[in-house]
């Protein structure tokens, strides 16, 4: 049979000579249960006054997705999104926001991020520099591509310390 324990909340207020002398405080909170006295110690050193270190921001990526098709006046849409530098890989950004990533074909026999299918390429237009450089399976899947194309689920955007803009062209086999 197990024992049931209560629990008592004890605010923590340090000594009023602690305070005011900027010694370190310790303050003893017991909370009785039914069978053991459990005891908790806290201590606060109140001669520092200084604010905790601000969480420094990781880098953003600006990325700007260029459609495959015009509208009607001739132009292509562009889709602007920002993401973590080094966080996300271009697939799941593009999945994420609700942007065509795949053909026809794609759509229906894609590999879920595999890169075992080759169906997920894009077109870096600008920001190379700030992409993961190719892997083995894109040098498989894109041998006889152009130095451009990249498989989504295979490029890693930015690297946790770079920021940019980098300008993708969505479905480049259809321009081409």
């Amino acid at each position: 049979m197990a024992a049931a324990a209560s629990f008592a909340s004890v605010p923590f207020l340090p000594p009023a000579s602690a305070q005011s002398e900027n010694r370190q405080a310790i303050s003893t909170a017991h909370f009785p249960g039914r069978r053991r006295r459990h005891f908790v110690t806290l201590a606060v050193d109140s001669s520092s006054s200084e604010s905790p270190p601000a969480a420094t921001e990781s880098p953003e990526i600006e990325l700007e997705f260029i459609g495959p098709k015009p509208v009607g006046d001739g132009s292509y849409p562009v889709d602007k999104v920002k993401v973590k530098s080094g966080e996300k890989v271009l697939r799941n950004i593009m999945l994420e926001n609700k942007l065509e990533l795949y053909g026809a074909y794609g759509k229906v026999m894609n590999c879920g991020g595999g890169g075992t299918c080759g169906t997920c390429i894009v077109e870096v237009v600008d920001g190379k520099d700030l992409l993961n450089e190719r892997t083995n399976t894109e040098m498989k899947y894109l041998k006889k591509k152009p130095d451009t194309w990249r498989l989504a689920c295979q490029t890693i955007v930015g690297n946790k310390e770079n920021a940019g803009k980098v300008v993708i062209q969505r479905l480049p086999q259809w321009t081409k």
